[in-house]
Formats: structure tokens, C-alpha cells, sequence
């Protein structure tokens, strides 16, 4: 349900905020006075594209914005956590900026959305019913849902699709058996073919790796053998050998501690990295005693590595990449070999499943006929009482049919379901989408919604031109319709006639004036009084006259609240 509404800069609104409450909501002013305006508002803030033209002159942005009550909606949690948005106390507040420059931006809550994401939201909980927009019941995938609804069908709509796509899936199964039977063999050398390949190879994780440093190694170990020597030779304690040198350095450093101890510290220093160095000269001695230069062991690993690079291009990019390959082989070579392929037993199960299918499609079509003749009457008694007296509503339910006459099934039945529409007689029922009248579009739209009104979960309804090319009874029918709807809907309509606006929960006016020399747009709701004067002026013009007040309170008294 839409709570409020705030708009800034927008048209010629500076900064208004309107309250909407439950049940029948009507908004009335002069013709000119910005109800038009308001409604486009609303329209940008469910998702329309913004015209920044429609910022307020000498402003460089302008500001929708709204609080939507979500309580108790099906679908709107589902929507929300998909897209990790939090609802506030069962409200969402959805603001909108559109700024000169053409980079807007839409949040809900305080998340970042797209304009489609908006639009996505807001059609759950909004049907804004202005000439061709947001009229949901134009999409012929949901009159099925609305007809399935009203008749008490949607369990059984559930369970044949579930069946439904159970036998697809058998189906699916019964081709990929067929194409298993008939490459069997060949799918079982190939996977042992890979298995053997790889198992041969007896590769290890991180010996890429290892054998790449080995390469370097031995590419190079006649320079490592000449650097060993060289560096030996110059730590040797032989005669010129840095340890040599060192031993009689510390002979000297024993003379001097001898005669100062207080540079022992330093003598002990100095000793252990004498020690230091004569186990490293020690520990490359024994490095290059083990150090042997084998021409072939180069070509060897040389071998090994190109063997990785080659199976590594065949199975993945890794060696460990390569294991799962060769996992996931064994596991699939398992259930083939260990797999019965008893496709006369699933040829006999999609049988007997097709069968289920074909007796579900039947009994789901008959009740649907059922309930197709029932929304019919329903619905042309509604239109007929709206000044449609001549309107023919159809729900076209027809089955789809094969080249071979075979009835062709859907995941939802074979029948293929539209709502059709004559509005006048001689006319043949077209398509609701192609009805032209925006009064007669409006007064559908409204016999469908009171009908259908348990069976919709849109929480608010926006009627606009609701009135048009109606008066009189015609115009009483249609607010009284508007005022059931209301039991179960918020209704919001804008509307020109007294007949509709006395039925209102809440009455809002829309006025223009000149403040500061400009034109600006004011919304506000009323009180009980100055909802006498305002159905005075809607009924003659004149809001002060004794005569129109006294009309206005008469049909208050029959009709309204007061």
C-alpha cells in the first residue's frame, strides 16, 4: 500500500507531500490545477522513464520519493532478499533524483537499484491504470494465472506442472540413454584411454615445479662446479686461504684479551664466525662431493617436463588440474560400466506418466471451462453496470493443437487462455490490449479488479480517467465499484465527478496558485467541511452556493462517509 508520496522541483511542485490511507482514495482540483503532474510522479517513481525537462525551472534536480507499506505480500520478500534489501517495519522507501544532466538515481532503502529492478518491484505492488501503462492484465501469460485464481485452481496448476516437467525430464533421460547406448563402447575406450594416459605418467602435485628447478641446475652444473672450486681455493685454510688467515687473526685477538678481557665479547664474536665459516666451507665440500655431472639426466627430466607441458594442454593447465581430470574420469567410467541401461523400463514409465499428464490436462481444462463461464458472467455484469451495457467479455480458452490435430501440452496445461473484450455491440472481441478507449480501458480494468480482487496480491490501484465519457448512474456504479474494490485494495483515483469522489476513505485536492509570481502546485487532504465545498464546486462550479452545498451534503449523507 502506498503511504505517502513526496515530490520536489518537479513540474510546478516545489515540495509536497501527500498521505494516502487504506480503502478508496480519490484526488480532485480544477482542470489544469497539477493532478496530471502528481500522477506522472507516481509514474517515475514505479519505474517510467524521467523527461528532465520535467525539473522545475531555475532547479537543477528534482526528487520523488515514497513509503510503500509490504505487509503480508507473497512475492516481495523473495524479490528482496534476491537483491539484499532489508524492509523497515514492513515499509519500503523508495527515492528517486533526476537531475539536469541525465544521471539520476534510484534507491530502495539505501540500495542502489536499475530503473528495470524498480520497475520489477513496483509492478508487484502498484497497477497503475493510465491509458496503455502498467496494466499488468495486458500480459496474456497472466490472464491463465488470474482465471486458475479466481476458480480455485492454482494447487492444481502447481501439481500438473510439477508433473509436467517430471515427464520432460524422463523424457531427457530417455535421449541421453539412447545416445549412451550408442556410443557406449566408444565413450568407455576414450575414458579409459585418458585414465591409463594419465595414470602412467604417475605425476605428483609440485613436481612441475621441482623438475624446473632441476633443469636450471643441470643446465648449468659445470658452471656451479667451476664457481664450487673457485670459491673453496679462496676459503681453503691452505696457504693464501681466507681461513688460514682467519686462524692467525684470532691467534692475535687471543694476545690482545689476554691483556684487555674486556674485548672478550668481541674474541667470542669472532670466534663464532670462524666456526660459521668452516661449516659452510664444509657443508659445500659435501655438496660437491654428491654433485655429479650426468649429461643424461638433463635429457631425462628434459623429457619428463615436455610429457606434463603435453598432457597439461590435453586435461588442464595444472598438474593438480590434470588429477581431477582423471578423478572425475574414474567416476564417470564407474557409471557406465556399473549403469543399467533398461530404457524398455523408462519407456514404460513415461507411459504411464504421460498418461497421469493427459487425464491432469483433461480434468485442469473442464474445471477451467468451468470457471472461464463463471469470470465471463462476472465480469460483463460489472461492465454493464460500469455503462458497458452493450460489452461482451470472453475468456477465450482454447486448446493448442499439433500439425497431426494432437493436443499440444504446456508446462501449465494445453489450454491456451485470453481474455477478449467487444465493447460495443456489432464489434468482434478483440485483445484487451487492443481496446482503444482509455475510459473503456480503465472501466475493464476495474470490473476485472473487482472481481479478481482476492485473487490478486497488487495491493494499490491507480485509476486515472476513470470518469471519462461517464456520468450520471453510469458514474454512481462506477465510484460504488471503486469503494467495494476498496475493501480489499487501496484505491487511488483522479477524477472530475462528484458521483465517484463522495464514495472516498480520504479526499485529496490538488490546487495551483501564484506565490512569489509563480505558478505552484499545492496537495493536501481534507476535512470533512471543506470536503462539502469541494463536492459542491465538482457538481456545479460553485463550492459557496447554498443550493450546490446543500446537493453535496445530500450526497455525502446517501453515499459517503459524512
Amino acid at each position: 500500500m502506498l503511504e505517502e508520496l513526496n515530490v520536489k522541483n518537479f513540474a510546478l511542485i516545489d515540495d509536497i507531500t501527500v498521505s494516502f490511507s487504506e480503502g478508496f482514495n480519490v484526488l480532485s482540483g480544477e482542470t489544469g490545477a497539477g493532478k496530471s503532474i502528481l500522477v506522472g510522479a507516481l509514474g517515475i517513481l514505479l519505474g517510467k522513464k524521467a523527461d528532465t525537462s520535467l525539473i522545475r525551472s531555475g532547479c537543477h534536480e528534482a526528487v520523488i520519493s515514497g513509503i510503500i507499506n509490504i505487509s503480508n505480500h507473497r512475492d516481495i520478500p523473495l524479490w528482496m532478499a534476491k537483491h539484499s534489501i532489508s524492509d523497515e517495519d514492513g515499509s519500503l522507501i523508495i527515492r528517486r533524483t533526476i537531475k539536469k544532466s541525465g544521471r539520476g538515481s534510484i534507491y530502495i532503502q539505501s540500495i542502489p537499484v536499475l530503473r528495470t529492478d524498480l520497475a520489477e518491484l513496483t509492478s508487484m505492488l502498484i497497477d497503475m491504470h493510465s491509458q496503455h501503462e502498467h496494466q499488468s492484465l495486458f500480459v496474456v501469460e497472466n490472464h491463465r494465472k488470474l482465471l486458475d485464481r479466481f476458480g480455485g485452481l492454482e494447487k492444481e496448476a502447481l501439481d500438473f506442472n510439477e508433473l509436467f516437467l517430471k515427464l520432460s525430464s524422463m523424457r531427457k533421460e530417455l535421449n541421453n540413454l539412447l545416445e549412451s547406448e550408442d556410443d557406449h563402447l566408444q565413450k568407455l575406450a576414450k575414458l579409459k584411454s585418458e585414465i591409463n594416459e594419465i595414470e602412467e605418467a604417475k605425476m605428483e602435485p609440485g613436481e612441475e615445479e621441482s623438475l624446473e628447478r632441476d633443469i636450471k641446475i643441470l643446465a648449468r652444473q659445470e658452471e656451479i662446479f667451476g664457481s664450487l672450486d673457485g670459491f673453496k681455493s679462496l676459503l681453503s685454510e691452505s696457504r693464501g686461504g681466507v681461513l688460514s688467515k682467519l686462524r692467525d687473526a684470532g691467534s692475535l685477538l687471543d694476545n690482545i684479551t689476554d691483556i684487555d678481557d674486556s674485548l672478550s665479547p668481541l674474541h667470542k664474536r669472532f670466534e663464532n664466525t670462524f666456526l660459521e665459516l668452516e661449516d659452510l666451507v664444509e657443508t659445500l665440500r659435501s655438496y660437491q662431493q654428491g654433485f655429479e655431472i650426468d649429461p643424461s639426466e638433463l635429457k631425462i627430466k628434459e623429457d619428463r617436463l615436455a610429457l606434463i607441458s603435453d598432457l597439461e594442454k590435453k586435461f588442464g593447465q595444472t598438474i593438480e588440474d590434470i588429477l581431477k581430470h582423471v578423478d572425475k574420469n574414474r567416476a564417470s567410467l564407474a557409471l557406465l560400466e556399473d549403469g543399467e541401461f533398461d530404457i524398455d523400463e523408462l519407456k514404460k514409465n513415461i507411459g504411464l506418466t504421460g498418461e497421469r499428464v493427459k487425464s491432469a490436462a483433461i480434468s485442469l481444462s473442464e474445471k477451467r471451462a468451468v470457471s472461464a463461464l463463471e469470470l465471463q458472467k462476472c465480469i460483463e455484469e460489472n461492465l454493464h453496470e460500469l455503462g458497458m451495457k452493450n460489452a461482451r467479455f470472453i475468456v477465450d480458452l482454447d486448446r493448442k493443437k499439433g500439425s497431426s490435430g494432437n493436443s499440444l501440452y504446456s508446462p501449465w496445461g494445453f489450454d491456451s487462455i485470453e481474455f477478449l473484450l467487444s465493447a460495443n455491440s456489432g464489434e468482434p472481441e478483440k485483445p484487451l490490449r487492443s481496446v482503444a478507449s482509455g475510459g473503456e480501458i480503465s472501466r475493464v480494468m476495474l470490473a476485472l479488479k473487482t472481481v479478481l480482487a482476492d485473487s490478486d496480491d497488487v495491493s494499490s490501484l491507480v485509476f486515472d480517467e476513470i470518469d471519462s465519457g461517464i456520468g450520471g448512474e453510469v458514474a454512481l456504479a462506477v465510484g460504488a465499484h471503486m469503494r467495494d474494490l476498496a475493501r480489499y485494495k487501496q484505491v487511488l483515483s483522479i477524477t472530475h465527478l462528484a458521483s465517484i469522489a463522495v464514495f472516498a476513505d480520504n479526499h485529496i485536492i490538488v490546487k495551483k496558485n501564484i506565490v512569489d509570481e509563480r505558478t505552484v502546485t499545492s496537495v493536501y487532504n481534507i476535512d470533512e467541511e471543506e470536503r462539502t465545498r469541494e463536492i459542491a464546486r465538482m457538481l456545479s462550479g460553485d463550492r459557496d452556493g447554498s443550493a450546490s452545498i446543500s446537493h453535496a451534503e445530500e450526497m455525502l449523507r446517501t453515499y459517503g462517509s459524512v
